[in-house]
């Protein structure tokens, strides 16, 4: 097929099988350069894929600023016991309360972490690496210690286009005025 003399239908069609065998989210601009149309084309296709599949047992959605079919929501259990054959592997409440405090404090050292949660984190965070929620990402200059942030796959798991997806957290949080003054403090 002549890349170039594509219908509308015909770019549809191309942009499934292209998202059929990704790993990964692919932005319109990869795809428009792949099948030779402008972003605005490529858009307007994906906008009525999103439109097609309403009603389908999966969704094609924006995340992590590409795009990529999902399963749709409706059809979780029945997806997570086919992937999980009975197995359950969530993560566990010092986990997800560990996650939460790199992904809004990014990027952040196991140090800080550790004072803001009061408890050792380092085997929770070897959890969160192994899973690939979390990563290496830098070094604090003044103490030499690692920094660590949040993985694309953490925003693809949550769903999330990019971190300022997060909800803010400030309406569930006490007056944090001088917040960073105690951190500081717990970590000398």
């Amino acid at each position: 097929m002549k890349v170039a003399k594509m219908s509308n239908g015909e770019v549809e069609r191309s942009i499934e099988a292209i998202l059929m065998v990704v790993d990964e989210p692919v932005t319109e601009v990869v795809l428009a350069q792949v099948l030779e149309k402008s972003v605005d084309e490529i858009e307007m296709a994906l906008a009525t894929l999103c439109t097609s599949y309403d009603e389908r047992g999966f969704a094609l959605k924006k995340i992590n600023g590409g795009w990529r079919f999902y399963s749709n929501a409706e059809y979780v259990s029945v997806v997570e016991k086919f992937v999980l054959d009975g197995q359950q592997s969530r993560l566990t409440q010092a986990a997800l309360e560990t996650l939460s405090v790199v992904a809004y404090r990014q990027p952040v050292s196991r140090a800080r972490v550790s004072a803001i949660r009061g408890v050792n984190v380092e085997a929770v965070m070897k959890t969160l690496i192994t899973r690939g929620l979390v990563e290496e990402s830098g070094v604090e200059h003044e103490t030499g210690a690692i920094l660590y942030s949040t993985t694309s796959y953490f925003l693809e798991r949550l769903g999330l286009n990019s971190l300022e997806d997060l909800p803010a957290l400030a309406p569930y949080l006490p007056n944090l005025d001088g917040l960073d003054e105690i951190l500081d403090s717990l970590s000398e």
